[in-house]
Parts: C-alpha cells; structure tokens; sequence
C-alpha cells in the first residue's frame, strides 16, 4: 500500500515519463542554461560572479561556454554540458564531450540521422558497454517533432513547464519554426524560445 502510494506520489510530481525522452537521462551533468545560478557556483572554478554572468547570457552554447571558463569546459570533467543535437552536430561539438575519441565521433556520425535515443543506445551500444553508453546520453538529445511528439517526449525537453508543454500541442500543425517561434514567443522571451527550440524540428 505504501509503496502504492509513493509510486503515485512520483508520478504526480513528475508527470513526464522518461521512457520516451528524447533529451539523454541526466544525473550528473549540469545544463547551464537551466541550472539556477547558486548550483553553477558550487562547480569547481565557479564563482557567484561568473555564475550570475553564465545565466545572464542565456542561452549558451558549448563553445561560449568553453571561452569563458577558467580552464575551459575540460577543467570540470563533463560537470557542466549543454546537449547537442545528434544529427546536426559538428564534429568538433562531439568532440567536446568528455572522453569522446575520434572513432567514438565518427560512430555518433555514422548512424545518423537519429529518430530516437533508443536507436542512439542500440547503435552505440555495439562499441561500448551500457555504463558508457549512459554517459555519453547525457550530453545529447534527438529533435522532437513539433507536431507529433507526446506530452511525454516534449516534457523532456529542459527546464519545460506542462503548461509550456500545453502551449506547443495548443498551435499545432506548426507549418514552420517561424510560425512556433511567433506562437510561442507569446508566453516566453526571444532568448527562451531560441532555447526551446533547439530541441525541436518539423518533419
């Protein structure tokens, strides 16, 4: 009964599942351009300053992010990543992640283009075990489409609210990104629908 109840409990405070997420399970790994400014200074070589300074520039990329850390993005051992999107991707942005080798690279490019995390698990669980396949899912996400995406997928998208999640399924069929930038640029900032859309496409 207890655990009943608890399991229910979960699923009220968090009404996303993760089985379908597009964006990688992270548990370790901070995204700058959600992460409240007090978690980003307790990174090593992060102060209150340079904290405030990261989440007044939202949103970020990578190699921002690498030009304005002490020691680059290196120095904190995969602690602080913004995900990249596995289709479109440069080579040199999957070489950012942490412990990524040149052949590893040409895998992630390899199988593309991605439709889901579960064929990036299955395509690059021929090369590593399912430990490392773990941690490299945290530094990228697969594209949702706009105008198929469930609830649940979209509610893995970072930082998104349900009822931001309600606003993307509101305007549907989305005819283009301008057109979801235009709708949902009513509820949020440039600079949050710029974020948002980074992880979503029209197929």
């Amino acid at each position: 009964m207890k655990t009943t109840a608890i399991v229910t409990l979960a699923a009220l405070i968090c009404p996303f599942s993760a089985a379908l997420a597009q964006v990688g399970n992270n548990s370790s790994v901070l995204n700058p351009n959600v992460a409240e400014a007090a978690e980003l200074a307790g990174l090593p070589g992060l102060n209150d300053g340079l904290a405030n300074k990261l989440v007044s520039l939202r949103p970020l990329d990578n190699g921002r992010l690498e030009s304005m850390l002490p020691g680059g993005l290196a120095r904190l051992e995969g602690r602080l990543f913004v995900p990249i999107n596995l289709n479109t991707a440069s080579r040199e942005e999957i070489m950012r992640i942490p412990g990524m080798s040149g052949k590893m690279a040409h895998e992630f490019e390899e199988y593309r283009p991605y439709r889901s995390l579960e064929q990036f698990r299955r395509e690059i669980g021929k090369y590593v075990d399912e430990d490392e396949v773990a941690r490299l899912e945290q530094f990228v996400f697969v594209p949702l489409d706009l105008n198929s995406a469930s609830s649940e997928d979209l509610g893995t998208i970072p930082g998104i609210s349900a009822k931001m999640v309600h606003e993307f399924e509101e305007y549907r069929p989305y005819q283009s990104m301008e057109q979801f930038r235009r709708e949902i640029g009513k509820y949020v900032s440039d600079d949050e629908v710029a974020r948002l859309e980074r992880y979503v496409e029209i197929r």
